[in-house]
C-alpha cells in the first residue's frame, strides 16, 4: 500500500508537468491569523505543494556554533512532539507525503507534498516538525555523522575547497563568507541546546514567507496557514548583516594540491538583486558566461582552444552585496594560458559589451525559456518563494519577460563597463598551476 501511493504521488507530480505549462493564477490569501501566502489553486490534480521560508539562514550562526543552521535543517524531521525519529518517518511513509528542509545564507526554507485525501494529516505533522522539534540524542549523532562526512567530502574536493577560499580572501570574517556545514569541530561540538536558540531564532511569523500550489481553495488555506505557523512566535530579532565591501584590487591565491589540473574560482564585485540594473547585467552576463555553449567564455576558452570541459560565471545577488562570480579548470600546465584568455575576455565585454546579435540571442533564449520554471507544481511553488524573498511583486511573474525584452545595447554596453572590471578579479586555484 505506501509503496502504491508513492507510486500515485510520483505519477500525478509527472502529471503536473502538463498540466502546469498553462497559464495561471496568483493569489495573495491572508489567514484569520495575519499570516500572507501566495496561492496557484489547481484542482485538476490531488496534489498540494508548500514551499516557505524564514529571512535568516546561515548568517544568524554565530562564529561559537557554525553551521548550527545546516545541522538544524537535518534535525525536523527526525522527531516532534510525541514523536520520535523512527515513528515521525513512519507517519510520513504511510502518508506518502515528501518533507524537507533546507538553510542558505539568507533563509531557512523547507517544503512539504501531500496528496489532498492527506492535507489535514500531512500539514499536522509539518505543524509539529516547525513547532514542538525534538533533538534526541541518537538521531543528533545520526545527522552529525552524515555532516562530518559531508565536510570531509569538501575539504577534499578541488572545487569546494577554492571557493571557500575564494570568499575568505574577498570576504574576510562576513557572514556571506560562512560555510553552511560549518567545521569539523563546530559540529562536533553541537548540542541539543545550539539547535533548540537556532530554531527559537529562525522560527519566528514576522520571518515567513510561503507558496502554495495544487488542490486547495483560499477559504481551506487561511485556517490551515494558522494550524501550521500560528504557533509560533510573532516577532523576532531584526537581522542585522553588515553591507558587503569586496576588495577593489584583485589577487591570486594558489592552494597546492597535487592533483592534474587547476581548479580555480574567480569574482569581481557585483550588485544587488535590487539595484536598477540588475536584469541588464544578467542579460549581460548571459552573453558572458551563463549562457552555456552560446557564451563567450565557453566559445573562447572551451571550443576554440579546448583548455576546459566547461566555464560558467554567474551573479551571486545578496540583500547587503553581491559578486559576479565564476569557475573554470583546465590541465596545470594550461592555467596560464586560460587565465590569460579569461583576462582578454572580461577587458573585451568591459570595453565594448555584447554585440546586438549576442544580445537578441540571449534575450530570446531568456524569455523562451522562462516557462520552463512553471512546469510542476514544486517549481511554480519555488519560484513564487523566491520572488517573495527578492520582494519582487506578486506580479513579476507577468512582467519578468518584458524587463529583459526591454535591455538594449546601449544599456548592456554600460553595465558591462559598470560592473567588470579585471583589474578587480580575485582568482583562488587549487592544483600546481603553471604559467601564473
Amino acid at each position: 500500500m505506501k509503496f502504491f501511493k508513492l507510486t500515485i504521488l510520483t505519477l500525478l507530480m509527472s502529471l503536473l508537468q502538463i498540466v502546469h505549462a498553462q497559464a495561471f493564477e496568483i493569489r495573495e490569501v491572508e489567514s484569520p491569523g495575519g499570516l500572507k501566502a501566495w496561492l496557484v489553486a489547481d484542482k485538476t490534480v490531488p496534489l498540494i505543494t508548500m514551499r516557505f521560508s524564514f529571512r535568516g539562514g546561515t548568517i544568524n550562526d554565530p562564529k561559537t556554533a557554525q553551521g548550527r543552521s545546516y545541522f538544524l535543517s537535518g534535525m525536523l524531521d527526525e522527531g516532534a512532539g510525541e514523536l520520535k525519529s523512527e515513528e515521525f518517518q513512519q507517519r510520513m511513509s504511510e502518508l506518502a507525503m515528501r518533507m524537507s528542509f533546507d538553510a542558505d545564507r539568507e533563509h531557512f526554507g523547507g517544503s512539504v507534498q501531500t496528496l489532498s485525501e492527506n492535507r489535514d494529516a500531512a500539514f499536522d505533522l509539518l505543524r509539529l516538525a516547525v513547532t514542538d522539534p525534538r533533538f534526541d540524542a541518537d538521531p543528533m549523532d545520526k545527522v552529525r555523522g552524515q555532516i562530518l562526512l559531508g565536510i570531509k567530502g569538501d575539504e577534499e574536493n578541488p572545487g569546494r575547497i577554492a571557493s571557500n577560499a575564494l570568499l575568505k580572501t574577498m570576504l574576510g570574517d562576513h557572514p556571506y563568507a560562512r560555510v553552511a556545514k560549518g567545521d569539523s569541530d563546530s559540529v562536533s561540538a553541537m548540542t541539543p541546546q545550539d539547535l533548540k536558540d537556532a530554531w527559537s531564532t529562525i522560527f519566528v511569523r514576522d520571518h515567513l514567507q510561503i507558496a502554495v500550489v495544487g488542490d486547495i481553495t483560499a477559504e481551506e488555506l487561511g485556517p490551515l496557514l494558522d494550524k501550521v505557523f500560528g504557533g509560533l512566535p510573532a516577532k523576532g530579532k531584526p537581522i542585522s548583516v553588515p553591507d558587503l565591501k569586496a576588495p577593489e584590487k584583485g589577487s591570486i591565491t594558489i592552494v597546492e594540491r597535487k592533483i592534474p589540473q587547476s581548479v580555480m574560482s574567480f569574482a569581481m564585485p557585483g550588485l544587488v538583486r535590487s539595484d536598477p540594473d540588475f536584469i541588464t547585467a544578467y542579460v549581460m552576463n548571459f552573453v558572458l558566461g551563463d549562457g552555456g555553449f552560446g557564451s563567450r567564455l565557453m566559445e573562447e576558452i572551451r571550443e576554440k582552444r579546448g583548455l576546459t570541459y566547461g566555464i560558467y560565471t554567474g551573479l551571486a545577488s545578496w540583500t547587503n552585496g553581491g559578486l559576479l562570480i565564476g569557475s573554470v579548470s583546465t590541465q596545470n600546465s594550461k592555467a596560464g594560458e586560460t587565465l590569460d584568455v579569461l583576462r582578454a575576455e572580461l577587458v573585451k565585454m568591459a570595453k565594448n559589451g555584447p554585440t546586438a546579435e549576442e544580445l537578441e540571442q540571449a534575450k530570446t533564449y531568456l524569455t523562451g525559456s522562462y516557462a520552463l520554471r512553471f512546469d510542476s507544481g514544486s517549481k511554480i511553488a519555488g519560484q513564487l518563494l523566491g520572488i517573495q524573498q527578492e520582494n519582487l511583486g506578486i506580479d513579476y511573474v507577468k512582467k519578468r519577460n518584458e524587463l529583459i525584452k526591454a535591455v538594449t545595447v546601449e544599456d548592456a554596453r554600460r553595465v558591462a563597463k559598470r560592473l567588470i572590471d579585471p583589474d578587480a578579479l580575485t582568482i583562488s586555484i587549487v592544483g600546481r598551476p603553471e604559467g601564473i
